[in-house]
């Protein structure tokens, strides 16, 4: 952790991201500056930025009265994050593996945050598509392989494709052109479902994402709510909202001259399921009711 007293500066690790050099140039010296750095894009972040903003208000904090936040942003561009952060307050994927922190109950050193499982999700996510597609005996994989978590990703999905017995096929992708012919090559194997794994360029780029994978008509599960709400068919994982405002509490914790080291690692415990019906209709996909009751959202 930076010397606050010194320096008024946090770095904040958003979601699978990393950190670059920031000036803490605030107007006025004795106000802190947070340091709030996403793999995320800008566009797609405002409720991030509201929840984050709202646990720093729980904390006594509210931005421009006793707190300055200079967000950035990689919008997926992994290779503009350095590889070291001084300070993270939020961990997108799991810590102690990482190496980040030596345990989530005493993280030892700099860092402590908020875990999201952010990979940790990935075999749920395809045990749920195998439940809505059973008849898919191949299912497509699309991942970035310049991801962080990229090992972790890798070994979740080959684990859980073994225990349901399904064979997979991963294609990497890492711009719109390689996008474009991940499914063309997806579409000839003639795979019957797809999982889109946990990434923040690919939430960049929902709107190519959905629209292939309509246009080729097969049925996908995404890791965020953005993707239905975009059109895709589904999606199950972290809920954001509350784990960046877990995050902006922590932060105000630091704020406060609170150590990281004594701050366990909190973990996200709020997951939400979203359905398009709309979009299940068009793929003329039945969603059995047990997966509608556990929905926490279903689009019509």
């Amino acid at each position: 952790m930076l010397d606050i007293r010194r320096r008024q500066f946090i770095t904040l690790l958003g979601g699978a991201a990393a950190t670059w050099p920031l000036a803490a140039r605030a107007q006025q010296p004795l106000m802190p500056v947070i340091g709030f750095l996403s793999g995320r894009s800008p566009g797609e972040s405002e409720s991030v930025e509201a929840a984050f903003r709202q646990g720093l208000k729980e904390s006594g904090y509210a931005e421009g009265q006793n707190v300055h936040i200079a967000f950035r942003w990689a919008e997926g561009r992994y290779d503009r994050l350095p590889a070291l952060v001084a300070s993270l307050v939020d961990i997108g994927e799991d810590p102690v593996k990482l190496g980040l922190v030596a345990s989530l109950n005493r993280p030892g050193g700099s860092a402590t945050g908020v875990s999201m499982f952010l990979s940790e999700m990935e075999a749920k996510r395809l045990a749920l598509l195998h439940e809505l597609v059973p008849t898919a005996t191949m299912i497509g994989v699309i991942v970035t392989p310049s991801s962080p978590s990229i090992d972790t990703q890798l070994r979740e999905i080959n684990s859980a494709a073994r225990a349901l017995g399904r064979q997979i096929q991963i294609v990497n992708a890492t711009n719109e052109r390689e996008l474009d012919a991940a499914f063309v090559s997806l579409a000839q194997s003639k795979v019957g479902a797809l999982l889109i794994a946990s990434n923040a360029y690919f939430t960049s780029r929902r709107d190519q994402i959905v629209a292939l994978a309509a246009q080729r008509a097969i049925p996908a599960i995404y890791d965020q709510r953005e993707f239905p709400m975009a059109g895709g068919l589904v999606s199950y994982g972290t809920n954001l909202s509350d784990s960046y405002r877990l995050m902006g509490v922590y932060t105000g914790k630091v704020l406060k001259g609170e150590k990281p080291t004594d701050l366990p690692v909190q973990q996200s415990t709020k997951f939400e399921l979203v359905i398009n019906l709309k979009t299940a209709k068009a793929l003329g996909l039945d969603i059995p009711a047990t997966v509608l009751a556990r929905a926490d959202e279903v689009i019509e």
